[in-house]
């Protein structure tokens, strides 16, 4: 028998380390049923009454309404008894901060350059849609109802058929199904069936189609399989604006004279605290299972109290972090800079794995809406210090600016970016474009 003696380091975590790092990670939801239910099991643990506020706290409020009322975005979250009639001041809300088309529509509109008036009629558009992703009203009366120019609305529309999902804003079937061939590329049959013979294809009158166009049955069955790849209802995959959700932001940036303040919100969050009686009821008793008992539920208590003000300090130093890294993403025009989980970790002197409980499901509100804190890690693109976001809005500036009549094909793209230091592959530009939902050179090529 041999006997060897070694050396072993390993990490036990303790139960209040453990619990630390579960109560981190927990969303405002979760942490508002766990320290709930804390209440109910433990006895040594009581809810704190809200107390009375003091002037910096009222100031802080009405800063936080007043930065509420000038959020669209996030308008309906923060004060969700007001009744808005303005479609336009209902954009982005629809459905919370799941992804809703409206809501979708509206991300892409933000990064489009055209001109102020076109927007707001798309955006007008954008909440004029139903629920599959077409525009039903005629324009003439959406123009009367919005007081927006009818050229405007025209633009707008226009605008609107060109983002993702292919074929939304569509006045009928016909459209959307041809909307979506010509991001496609498609120039042949498929094309013209869905244009003029959609109600013989129904019927499956392959002869007659065939006749008119002078194809044979064979391309009219070929163009059908394509048609069949088609979806009819481009809007359907989005959450129904009627499951409208509330939330309330874990943060708030405020912006002042001083610059940009990062603001914890936890008013509406119960306040745990021990309880004195059960506290001088421990010290007091003589029963030594009573005691005992006590006992571990007044360190369980204190427990819980430690990990939620770890939890509160963990966040907001992450969130002021990341606010001073993309201090230009909250300047009007501003874009994310690249940032890493670890380079936050690096500044805070903490794990990486902390950084990214601390980041889950917590949500900032900022002049510009409202945004996940995952949002704000922008990975790097294909060189060094210039963010993937940074990278698809030079993509974008480059496909508007082409000649329409020779746009560029995604090896120019690639070699355009290449010479402006943004070193990416062709693959990368297809992906990034399909991303923009901008069509390959082929379905952006005019034709005139």
């Amino acid at each position: 028998m041999n006997l060897e003696l070694s050396l072993k380091q390993t990490l036990k975590l303790t139960p209040q380390m453990l619990q630390s790092m579960e109560v981190l990670q927990m969303s405002t939801q979760e942490l508002a049923d766990y320290i709930q239910d804390l209440v109910q099991m433990n006895p040594a643990a009581e809810l704190t009454e809200p107390a009375a506020q003091s002037d910096e706290s009222e100031e802080m409020w009405r800063r936080l309404q007043s930065l509420a009322d000038a959020d669209h975005q996030n308008r309906q979250y923060l004060s969700p008894d007001r009744e808005e009639l303005d479609p336009l001041a209902r954009v982005g809300t629809d459905g919370g901060l799941g992804e809703t088309l409206v809501l979708h529509l509206t991300r892409q509109l933000e990064r489009s350059h055209a001109s102020t008036l076109v927007l707001r009629a798309a955006q007008f558009l954008c909440a004029c849609l139903d629920e599959n992703g077409y525009l039903r009203d005629e324009l003439e009366d959406l123009s009367q109802a919005s007081r927006l120019p009818l050229s405007a609305l025209e633009q707008g529309l226009h605008l609107i058929q060109s983002l993702d999902p292919a074929g939304v804003g569509a006045r009928d079937l016909s459209q959307c199904l041809a909307l979506q061939l010509q991001r496609r590329g498609e120039t042949g049959p498929a094309l013209e069936i869905v244009l003029h013979h959609l109600e013989r294809l129904g019927r499956k009158q392959y002869h007659a189609i065939a006749q008119e166009m002078g194809i044979s049955q064979k391309e009219v069955l070929r163009a059908q399989s394509l048609i069949q790849e088609l979806d009819p209802r481009p809007g359907a995959a989005f959450a129904s604006r009627d499951e409208t959700s509330y939330l309330v932001p874990d943060l708030v940036v405020i912006q002042d004279e001083q610059g940009l303040t990062v603001a914890y919100q936890d008013s509406y969050l119960p306040g745990l605290h021990l309880s004195g009686y059960y506290c001088k009821l421990q010290k007091q008793s003589a029963d030594p299972e009573v005691k005992q008992y006590l006992t571990d539920k007044i360190k369980q208590a204190q427990w819980a109290i430690q990990a939620v003000e770890q939890r509160r300090s963990t966040l907001l130093s992450c969130a002021q972090v990341i606010v001073r890294r993309q201090e230009s993403f909250f300047r009007p025009g501003g874009h994310l800079s690249p940032l890493r989980l670890a380079d936050v970790a690096q500044e805070l002197s903490i794990h990486e794995s902390t950084v990214s409980r601390a980041i889950r499901e917590k949500y900032l509100q900022c002049s510009r809406g409202v945004y996940p804190l995952s949002f704000f890690f922008s990975r790097e693109g294909g060189t060094e210090g210039t963010s993937v976001h940074q990278i698809k809005e030079r993509l974008r500036q480059l496909v508007d600016r082409e000649d329409k009549k020779h746009p560029l094909s995604d090896q120019k793209l690639c070699e355009q970016l290449e010479t402006e230091g943004c070193a990416i592959s062709r693959r990368t530009v297809a992906k990034y474009r399909d991303e923009l939902g901008i069509p390959s050179a082929s379905g952006r090529k005019e034709i005139h």
